[in-house]
């Protein structure tokens, strides 16, 4: 009887915690970044302020649990739809296209893990980590492409040293022959499949064309030109 009583007690704790968390992007959705609040999502679902602090003690907590479910899961729709494909192109395209789809179903969380920030907010030292998967993701789409790909590219003047070493000890240590460069590609690669998606997310193509689609279709068969993929 005593493990019935705490199975429904933490499935009703895990309710409230996703309505809180709904709660919060429906907010955001309506009022921007500024308006995920503790006090205002407790106001929304008709809870005490003390209440909700025991699902989350702090705006920052709520806000960290937030963007780990949304990366999550963009990057397990990105990675299913990679690992169904076949190919260094075509695993590409399908993680982009991927990205698109999820993006266009789910505005308010790309805009938490995309757009404006949340004012005051402060990630965990450690980072989160569907965050890191999918940047690690799309840096190794690109090592795949590397081979193909380095003919064409501008090495540049690149040096490990112009990243984040926490985006390139794990990297260098697998790919001990890549060059910095690569790691340049992957930023670029990320900018062209991000632009004209934040585009399309924040509605600034709307006046432009009755086909966002078919800019990103051009513009992904373009970059796969230019990695030398086709």
């Amino acid at each position: 009887m005593a493990v019935q009583v705490l199975s429904r007690r933490a499935r009703l704790r895990a309710e409230t915690s996703a309505e809180i968390r709904a709660t919060a992007l429906k907010l955001m959705a309506e009022g921007g970044p500024d308006a995920i609040s503790l006090r205002a999502i407790a106001r929304e679902m008709g809870m005490t302020a003390n209440a909700i602090y025991g699902y989350y003690p702090t705006r920052d907590d709520l806000v960290t649990t937030l963007i780990g479910e949304v990366y999550g899961d963009l990057v397990r729709q990105a990675e299913a739809a990679r690992d169904a494909a076949d190919g260094p192109a075509a695993r590409l395209l399908a993680w982009a296209r991927a990205f698109r789809e999820w993006s266009l179903a789910n505005p308010e969380g790309f805009r938490l893990i995309y757009g404006d920030p949340v004012p005051g907010y402060q990630p965990p030292p450690e980072g989160i980590e569907p965050e890191q998967r999918a940047c690690a993701d799309l840096v190794e789409l690109v090592v795949a492409a590397w081979p193909t790909a380095a003919a064409t590219q501008s090495h540049g003047d690149h040096r490990w040293e112009d990243f984040d070493p926490h985006v390139t000890a794990d990297l260098r240590a697998e790919h001990p022959d890549l060059p910095p460069a690569a790691v340049a590609l992957a930023l670029r690669v990320w900018g062209r499949m991000h632009g004209l998606v934040t585009l399309e997310v924040y509605g600034r193509l709307r006046a432009q064309t009755m086909q966002p689609g078919k800019l990103y279709e051009a513009e992904l068969d373009d970059l796969v030109r230019s990695l030398g993929l086709n």
